[in-house]
Parts: structure tokens; C-alpha cells; sequence
């Protein structure tokens, strides 16, 4: 071999060899990676608790019957894994609900909507899982944070509100998480505070009011920012700000939610802010089966990130006082759920992400070209499905034709395959023009006074029974009393 071809060979081996090193270094690299990122997923996954499935009830609304997503999302007071440092109480205390929201996500994700249901407010629980394996009967007006302690354990019973929510909305839950004092301090510390604002001065006694001296300040009028203990002090004040009542520190809690949001939209999700970020928030949480991995609770978060703050709307239910309790005004409620259910905003725009409605309504009898006129004749009408906004549907319709609904309610049974229109005395004829309106309904005598429509699964699938193409938004009340994320965090904060 010439002296030029060993030198050619030399050069060959030294290529080949920084060709193997470069790709050892490489293949290095991936491997830390890959174990790095396995380690990060190991590690979050590791912090999530998750209820089992066996409570959720079997008897559940359509999965089908909306596009968008429904979470559930719970603030618990249980004072198990260090919360009674921060909430007070006896450890051996049984969990309860101190707040609660169903985040409506919409089918164009692009809208979302957080409604609140007071913690007095009465519903019908209905059957939920023991720790024993048993089953508990339904209760009838019964508080809806009362769900969450049913079975009195220290963690709760999120499978029972999870249940109680889907049968008093009729929309299906997607997913519920649980959030605990901890875990709700440590994220706001992670973030670096968040924005809120206080009508007036608030003191110790405000937030505790069996103490017996007003106590030192703990926030000053004003806006201000407040993260870890103090910021579950803002959240939880209740008695000092304006009557006192459950319903203005919802207000100030969705005030709350508002700022968050703006001030992770301000940070952006970049791997540097999400890892802490996603330590925080699984560090005390608990969640469904479907979210219970750190890739799917990511995963799901991401699809968040392209709604807009003017389009997150935050409201609380339709409601009234009865007492000192707080009771859900129909069909206000019913025509709320049936909006959420077809993707509607809350001023009535489509976000199923599809364009035009999605049915048209019938003004007249397919079987006679002239309207039907109720002339002010008074009708009672009862949802006998299972189908959430039906009552609603059928009374709006009435009342377009000039019939008086005299009161919307569910029926006693709800397993009605045909609408029942019963009359009484002197009502017959009324009766009968009046179930032109419903296809396929029965007709029958009753010695009740007025006329009483028992609504079935036919009416449900009839085309009047459906939106029209251009639908009417919710009731006013519940549209204008909406806050938006991008709101003045001082705007509407002293109900009472």
C-alpha cells in the first residue's frame, strides 16, 4: 500500500469514528430525553387520585345528545393530605363541597361557559353508592352540597354530585375533578398571584364570624394580587361583603376563575411555566378514570387554549330564595341546559362549529293550513322524558300560539312514550286544537280543571320540538348577569 492510500485509509477511520461519535452522542441525547420526559409523566401521573367509576350511576343522559364537552368541576373543604392547616376543621371531618361549577366547553372550541349551582341550593339527589357497595334511595329537596358528603367519608363522594348534576341538567358529564384547599394554594403561588379586587375593607371577622373582635385587616379596598393562603382567604370571605350570601361570593369566585385564566393566557404555556404549572395543579387533585394520566389531563387542557376570554361567559343557575335555601326557577333552568345541550351561547349564536342551525319549527298543523290559537286558554305542562328543556320547548311554543302556561314541572313518571293532553270540564274543544301542536298525542278527559300536557319521548322527536334555525337565546336575566373573562375584575362584585 502507497503512502497516499494509507493516509487515505487514516483519514476513512478518523470519519468514520467522528461519524459514530456524533451519532453516540446523539443517540445519548434521545435517550435522556425520552427517559427525562418519562420520568416528568411518571412523576405528574403519580400526583393524580381518582375516584372510582363504580359510583357513577347507569342511568345517564345521551352521550351523544351534545358535541361539546361538559366538566365538572368541585371545590372541596376535606381537610385529609394537610388541608386542615388551611381550612381549619377536625381531620377526621367528612368532605365537603364548598363551591361548584359545570364548565360547558363548546363544539367549536372556541366558547366555553362555567355555570354555578349554589351550595343551598335544594335538588333531588338522586340514588348514590355507599362505602359498603349499597346504594342509597333518592332524596327530594335536599341541598346540593350534600351529595358530596353522602357516605360521610373524609374525601367525599364526587360520583354523587357527578350523578346529581346529570340528572338535574339532563346533559351528560364528560369528566369531574375535585380540587382541595392544598392543591388551590399551591397553583396560585405558581402562577405569582392573581388579580382580584375587594369592594371594601375586609377583616378576620369577616371571613370567621363566630369570632368575637373585628381582627386585623386582611385585605385593603381595592384592586390587589394574592396567591397561596391568602388568595383562599378572597375566595372563601363570605359574611363581610354585601348580604353575606352564598350567591355574592359566587360572584367573586367566578371574578376569581376570570383572573386566573387572564393570567395564564398572559404567560403563555410555554415547558418552562407548564411543568410547575402542571405540578401544582395535579398535586392534589382527583379526577375521573378518563382523566387520569398526566398525558390525558394535558391533553385536554391543550384543547383549551384557543378560547377566547370574551367568549368564556361565567353565570350561576336560574334561582330564587325559598327560605333560607335557594330553589331553581323553571323553565329559565330547563331553557340554560337546552342551550348548552344544542351549542348555543348564551346570546343565542351557534358554536356547534357547523354553519346554520339545526332544525326549523312548525307554526301550523301539518294536517291544516290554519294556526292554531289557544285564545288564552290556561295549560300546566310536565316533562314525562328524560330529555333535559322539553317543558321548556313545549311552552314557549303555547305560549307563541296564545295559550296562558300556567307552570312548567317534570312529571311523576318519565318514561312516557306519547303525550297526554288531559282537560277538564268545558275544555274539550281547546283540548283538541291545542294537540294539533303535538303529533300523535291522546286525548283525554280529567276532573281537574284546565288543560294538563304530559309531554312523551314522540314530542321529543318531532321537528317542532327542536330548535329553529334561529333560536332564541336564554332568558334574559341569566344572559345579563354573565360575566366574561376579560371583565374588570371590580366590575359586579357585592351582590346584596
Amino acid at each position: 500500500m502507497t503512502t497516499s492510500h494509507r493516509a487515505t485509509a487514516r483519514g476513512r477511520r478518523r470519519k468514520r469514528g467522528r461519524v459514530r461519535l456524533t451519532l453516540g452522542i446523539v443517540l445519548s441525547l434521545l435517550v435522556l430525553v425520552t427517559a427525562g420526559a418519562g420520568w416528568v409523566y411518571f412523576r405528574l401521573s403519580g400526583n393524580i387520585d381518582t375516584f372510582a367509576a363504580d359510583g357513577v350511576s347507569g342511568d345517564r343522559p345521551d352521550a351523544d345528545a351534545s358535541k361539546g364537552e361538559n366538566v365538572l368541576v368541585i371545590g372541596s373543604d376535606a381537610r385529609t393530605a394537610g388541608n386542615s392547616a388551611l381550612g381549619g376543621g377536625d381531620k377526621s371531618d367528612i368532605g365537603r363541597s364548598d363551591t361548584a361549577f359545570l364548565l360547558h366547553v363548546y363544539a367549536d372550541h372556541r366558547h366555553a361557559v362555567a355555570v354555578s349551582i349554589p351550595r343551598d341550593t335544594l335538588v333531588d339527589l338522586p340514588p348514590c353508592k355507599l362505602p359498603d357497595g349499597s346504594w342509597t334511595k333518592a332524596r327530594p329537596d335536599t341541598m346540593f352540597n350534600a351529595a358530596y358528603s353522602v357516605g360521610e367519608t373524609a374525601k367525599g363522594n364526587p360520583a354523587c354530585t357527578q350523578n346529581t348534576v346529570e340528572h338535574l341538567t339532563g346533559l351528560r358529564v364528560d369528566h369531574t375533578v375535585v380540587v382541595d384547599f392544598k392543591g388551590f394554594a399551591e397553583l396560585t403561588d405558581v402562577v405569582g398571584g392573581v388579580e382580584v379586587c375587594l369592594p371594601q375593607d375586609v377583616y378576620q371577622r369577616d371571613l370567621n364570624p363566630h369570632r368575637g373582635t373585628r381582627g386585623a385587616r386582611l385585605f385593603a379596598k381595592g384592586e390587589q394580587k394574592v396567591s397561596g393562603h391568602k388568595a383562599l382567604d378572597y375566595v372563601r370571605i363570605r359574611h363581610g361583603i354585601g348580604d353575606g350570601s352564598d350567591i355574592g361570593r359566587i360572584k367573586r369566585q367566578q371574578a376569581f376563575v376570570a383572573s386566573l385564566l387572564k393570567k395564564l393566557k398572559s404567560d403563555g404555556l410555554t415547558p418552562t411555566k407548564l411543568l410547575p404549572l402542571a405540578d401544582a395543579a395535579t398535586h392534589s387533585l382527583t379526577v375521573d378514570p378518563g382523566l387520569g394520566s398526566a398525558d390525558k389531563l394535558i391533553s385536554f387542557a391543550m384543547s383549551l387554549k384557543d378560547i377566547d376570554l370574551g367568549n368564556t361567559k361565567f353565570v350561576t343557575i336560574p334561582w330564587r330564595y325559598e327560605g333560607s335555601r335557594v330553589a331553581v326557577v323553571q323553565p329559565d333552568a330547563d331553557a340554560l341546559w337546552a342551550s348548552l345541550k344544542d351549542d348555543r351561547t348564551l346570546d343565542g349564536a351557534d358554536a356547534s362549529g357547523k354553519n346554520g342551525g339545526k332544525g326549523t319549527r312548525e307554526p301550523t298543523d301539518a294536517k291544516s293550513a290554519a294556526p292554531v290559537s289557544g285564545e288564552g286558554a290556561a295549560v300546566s305542562v310536565r316533562n314525562g322524558t328524560t330529555v333535559s328543556g322539553l317543558a321548556a320547548r313545549a311552552a314557549k311554543t303555547l305560549t307563541e300560539h296564545g295559550f296562558t302556561v300556567t307552570g312548567t314541572a317534570t312529571a311523576d313518571a318519565q318514561d312516557h312514550a306519547t303525550t297526554v293532553i288531559a282537560y277538564g270540564p268545558g275544555e274539550k274543544s281547546r283540548a283538541k286544537s291545542l294537540a294539533r301542536l303535538f303529533p300523535g298525542a291522546e286525548v283525554e278527559s280529567a276532573s281537574a280543571p284546565g288543560i294538563t300536557v304530559t309531554l312523551g319521548l314522540s314530542y321529543a322527536r318531532t321537528p317542532s320540538a327542536t330548535p329553529s334555525v334561529e333560536p332564541e337565546p336564554v332568558p334574559s336575566q341569566v344572559a345579563d348577569d354573565a360575566r366574561s373573562g376579560d371583565d374588570n375584575p371590580c366590575s359586579d362584585l357585592s351582590y346584596g
